[in-house]
């Protein structure tokens, strides 16, 4: 097989897209911020902030902007307070980019002494 072949195994918007996340997830900090949202779920600025031990809201506020920016997490507004979470369907974006046919309802991918194991909810449009 050609290095050219080789190369595009996916599609450049999708190496784009992810060289987006990883570069996102390269702060400690906003790991730690992906941390607390897959916890705890929805979850307030100033409780992401009580949570990292007293973080300034403005520096915590920047973390999940750029988090936002590389389509990792999402907010909604309550008020006058944004309620940040993980985003599925960016989750989803990136499983499928390594393991296409991963929305079967049931999957486990062995990683030799690791096995990732997950569920895709079926979700009833209405």
């Amino acid at each position: 097989m050609s290095k050219q072949k080789k190369r595009n195994r996916f599609d450049e918007k999708a190496i784009r897209q992810l060289a987006k996340i990883f570069k996102s997830l390269s702060e400690p900090m906003r790991l730690e911020i992906l941390g607390i949202l897959i916890r705890d779920g929805k979850t307030s600025v100033s409780a992401i902030c009580q949570e990292l031990g007293g973080e300034s809201q403005p520096a915590v506020s920047h973390h999940l902007t750029q988090l936002k920016n590389a389509e990792l997490v999402d907010y909604s507004r309550e008020g006058k307070f944004n309620f940040y979470y993980v985003s599925a369907e960016a989750l989803d974006g990136i499983l499928s980019l390594f393991f296409p046919g991963h929305s079967d309802s049931n999957q486990t991918f062995d990683f030799g002494n690791l096995a990732l194991s997950f569920r895709t909810k079926i979700l009833n449009s209405r």
